[in-house]
């Protein structure tokens, strides 16, 4: 388990970097058909989203720009986005405006959050939650948000990625070679980065999911496209197409 204070430095890193994400944000919230992690992989072929949404209540966990939740919302469903960033609520909140698409936005902490249990028949994140809150605190507290039979989808970076991407930027992208430990993976932190991320192996994930009242669905290693771009160095497209550099984790939760 993790101490707390990478909600603090989170936080303040977000707040600190909201503005680099808001062009990305209007670009995702102008989209027509969902597309998904660093390398915008199109819905149609990553399949992330349940077929039928309307009606649905789903809460996004660590919903920055809030642009998953507007996709959400324009397929029928009724989100509530929540996020420790104040800076990034003020832009999912512009965004609104612009494009006149009105959900709640909630400033809080997705490992414990301010809603009633069984409020929800989705929880969803696109990193947010997935990487940057404690999956033992998250992943409980997803549980307890749905209703029985709900679905959990989340998406961040590949086990395999963790293991093989150098501690540093200014060192390159991620190589062949594997660079940490597997066994004992669980709280990142980076010499030139303020901020904490968390990273399981596939194991632990199926325990902490399984453990929290999850059966596990399906895991979908992203595989982008040929010509795909993206505007981060830690990974090259060449390596993303021989090797999964993100993974979607879906469950549904039991009784």
């Amino acid at each position: 388990m993790s101490d707390g204070d990478h909600l603090q430095r989170n936080r303040a890193t977000w707040d600190a970097g909201a503005q680099e994400f808001v062009e990305p944000g209007r670009e995702n919230w102008a989209g027509e058909e969902p597309s998904w992690g660093i390398w915008g992989v199109p819905e149609r072929e990553a399949g992330l989203l349940p077929d039928d949404l309307e009606g649905r209540d789903v809460v996004e966990l660590g919903c920055g720009t809030g642009y998953v939740s507007a996709w959400l919302a324009r397929r029928g469903a009724r989100p509530v986005g929540i996020d420790l960033s104040w800076n990034q609520l003020a832009s999912a909140a512009t965004f609104q405006r612009e494009f006149g698409l009105r959900f709640p936005l909630v400033h809080g902490d997705a490992e414990r959050t301010p809603f009633r249990d069984a409020s929800f028949d989705l929880a969803i994140s696109e990193y947010g939650a997935a990487i940057w809150c404690d999956p033992y605190r998250w992943i409980p507290e997803a549980a307890r948000l749905l209703r029985s039979g709900g679905e959990l989808i989340f998406l961040g970076h590949a086990t395999l990625l963790m293991l093989c991407v150098p501690d540093l930027l200014a060192d390159g992208a991620a190589t062949d070679r594997l660079l940490r430990s597997q066994f004992g993976m669980h709280r990142f932190e980076w010499p030139d980065e303020p901020s904490v991320e968390f990273h399981l192996s596939h194991g632990d994930w199926i325990r902490v999911l399984r453990s929290s009242g999850f059966e596990v669905i399906d895991l979908v290693e992203v595989r982008p496209p040929e010509g795909s771009t993206t505007r981060y160095p830690f990974v090259t497209l060449e390596w993303s197409r021989r090797w999964p550099c993100e993974e979607v984790w879906k469950a549904r939760k039991v009784g």
